[in-house]
């Protein structure tokens, strides 16, 4: 019997938290060199090759060679090495573009609670400037600027 644990937040978030993660648990009681066995053996190498390399072609083409020096997958890896290496570099370009999404939003509710927490310590009027970029994170301009924004009538 064979067990695989797939994560969302574990395969293309490198395990942090995230808003929503998947987690699929696949239970496999198959015989060892069967198809799905040797696809579950050159995923698990193809992931041992990402830690050692990143999401590079230096990987997906090291996971290959490892695989067919094993006997996995050997005749379909030789007959298309190319087509599993471009479909590998693409999956890895979308796992960068969602993780880059992903982070962007997470950058830009980070700033929208800075800037809201300064226009507040702004309003109050107790803090200074420098002690409210301190205390948000944002630099003394940004708060400057805030200031700025609220002097003027709306």
């Amino acid at each position: 019997m064979f067990l695989l644990m797939i994560s969302l937040s574990r395969e293309f978030f490198e395990g942090k938290d995230i808003c929503i993660d998947v987690r699929v648990k696949m239970i496999y009681d198959g015989k060892k060199g069967d198809i799905i066995n040797q696809y579950v053996v050159f995923t698990k190498v193809c992931n041992e090759q990402v830690v050692i390399h990143g999401r590079t072609r230096e990987a997906v083409q090291e996971a290959i060679r490892i695989c067919k020096e094993r006997n996995v997958l050997k005749e379909y890896l030789s007959s298309r090495e190319k087509e599993v290496v471009d479909m590998l570099m693409g999956l890895y370009d979308e796992q960068e573009v969602l993780r880059s999404y992903v982070e962007s939003e997470r950058y830009e509710a980070e700033n929208i609670i800075k800037i809201g927490t300064a226009k507040r310590f702004l309003r109050m009027g107790r803090l200074s400037i420098e002690e409210i970029a301190e205390g948000t994170g944002l630099t003394v301009e940004e708060v400057e600027e805030l200031q700025k924004e609220l002097l003027q009538p709306v």
